[in-house]
């Protein structure tokens, strides 16, 4: 399948990262030597499970490379708008295309056997939507400081992962609900009311399990989801916060240390 990675962000000045770029794209962030979003290109680039990747947000004077097809678009704006505008790419490219990777440029940690695990997974089924989260105990195994926002749901405590993958018509069916609901990503209980005020309630006193968030979230835009649990803790490891960028640097550069030796 096509990948489309999520390149737009500037930090704006009162972003926590704002110091570390300076009204400079976010994606660009050095990590280790490279360009934050190199290395989310770089395990797209080794993942058998990815044929072209769609970046949005850079242009080829960024520098960024990728050894599978890579095609630059222009930020649309608005997080919606990018992965709209990334699948019409990918449907421009090959019309028989069902299923996009949606791929964010912040998670310099990710590699490729973590890709090709979550496509394998996924295309277990022929559902619509396929939504990761990372549990707490997982995170906080590979990334002990890494104070990650939980949404705590019945026996379980998740954070998102920013690896997903979605059928090919989402870009096009629902589109006021998935606004509301992407606008809300960082904020589980304003999810919960778009979904519904009795959801919002059950969350608040952990009465959901992860099955019931996704099939009343199904239930409310018409579609066919499964949630998929990572046992990868990079897929949800992104850089939001100059302790997470020094986290990251740090796990990388030891990395780059280890294989060199």
């Amino acid at each position: 399948m096509d990948a489309i990675v999520i390149a737009g962000g500037i930090p704006l000045p009162q972003d926590p990262l704002y110091p570390h770029t300076r009204g400079n794209s976010k994606a660009l962030l050095d990590i280790a030597g490279k360009p934050m979003v190199q290395w989310v290109l770089d395990a797209l680039s080794d993942a058998k499970s990815v044929e072209n990747v769609i970046l949005i947000g850079l242009s080829p004077k960024s520098g960024v490379t990728c050894k599978k097809p890579l095609h630059f678009l222009s930020n649309q704006g608005r997080m919606l708008n990018n992965i709209v505008t990334g699948v019409e790419k990918s449907q421009e490219i090959d019309p028989q295309n069902d299923y996009v990777m949606i791929v964010s440029s912040d998670i310099p940690g990710i590699k490729a056997e973590m890709i090709d695990w979550l496509a394998e997974t996924c295309m277990q089924t022929r559902d619509d939507l396929y939504y990761g989260v990372v549990p707490r105990e997982v995170m906080e195994a590979r990334y002990p400081n890494s104070k990650r926002t939980w949404t705590r749901l019945k026996g379980l405590e998740v954070c998102g992962a920013d690896v997903n993958i979605a059928h090919v018509n989402m870009a096009h069916e629902h589109l006021d609900t998935w606004e509301q609901l992407i606008g809300n990503r960082k904020n589980p209980f304003m999810q919960a009311r778009v979904i519904g005020l009795d959801t919002l309630v059950q969350l608040i006193f952990r009465q959901l399990t992860i099955e019931d968030i996704v099939e009343r979230v199904m239930s409310r835009i018409g579609i066919r989801g499964r949630a998929i649990i990572w046992g990868y803790a990079e897929a949800g490891m992104d850089v939001d916060k100059p302790h997470q960028l020094e986290i990251m640097r740090a796990d990388l550069a030891q990395q780059g240390k280890d294989s060199a030796s």
